[in-house]
């Protein structure tokens, strides 16, 4: 799990002078949700690779292949 912290140090590196603790809440729980979509597709299509391990580049083959 992601902490607070790091969501309001992205948010203040660029440019956001407040943030609730909400709106920090609802960023991480999105950005979990999000790696959690990403991994388990990133794991498909290792598998259907006949590989064992997860690379990079099966990581941004699912990035590519969702936008």
């Amino acid at each position: 799990m992601l902490s607070l912290l790091t969501f309001e140090r992205i948010a203040k590196k660029n440019g956001v002078k407040r943030i609730s603790k909400e709106a920090l809440e609802e960023a991480r729980e999105i950005v979990e949700e999000r790696g959690v979509e990403l991994a388990e597709h990133a794991v498909k299509v290792s598998r259907f690779a006949g590989k064992k391990t997860i690379m990079d580049t099966d990581v941004k083959f699912v990035i590519e292949r969702e936008a």
